[in-house]
């Protein structure tokens, strides 16, 4: 039942327990406490809400940063992944396999702040070689929302 609802809250965090219940065929109780438990051992980390951006007179820039690191003897990445992603600024952080070692999403308010924040903060750090920034020119799918998906008329044709 936990994978279940996982899959569930997945695709929509904002769903009833009572809906969800039904939905599994149990008792809001049992889903309740089911949910309690995973968000304490932390395998639920947190609910979003998925924004378009474009949408609103808000700015923003995402960015994709290729990192190349030197693994600390002993600790491996880590250590490393644990100083990079205490800044504020950047949203994710991923141990990646093939020719880098680490993506990192980044959120600033311009292409700038983004540029400084990798020159002054990322790059300087003592284990990193190498830095790659790739800016989001547009988002079509998000979190696997289409985000500028075309209204369907759903309205029935009526001819005379």
């Amino acid at each position: 039942m936990r994978e279940e609802i996982l899959n569930i809250l997945e695709k929509n965090s904002r769903i009833d327990i009572k809906d969800m219940a039904v939905m599994l065929g149990t008792t809001e109780i049992e889903v309740a406490n089911t949910i309690a438990d995973m968000e304490k051992e932390h395998i639920i980390c947190g609910y979003n809400t998925i924004i378009d951006w474009d949408k609103t007179s808000e700015e923003k820039v995402t960015a994709l940063i290729e990192v190349k690191v030197t693994p600390q003897r002993g600790l491996g990445f880590d250590s490393i992944a644990q100083r990079i992603y205490q800044f504020d600024e950047i949203t994710s952080c991923y141990l990646m396999s093939g020719g880098f070692d680490f993506t990192v999403i980044i959120e600033g308010k311009t292409m700038k702040s983004v540029a400084q924040f990798v020159a002054n903060k990322l790059a300087p750090l003592d284990s990193v070689l190498s830095t790659s920034t790739h800016f989001v020119l547009k988002k079509y799918k998000d979190y696997g929302k289409v985000l500028d998906a075309p209204v369907k008329d759903e309205r029935m044709l009526v001819t005379p």
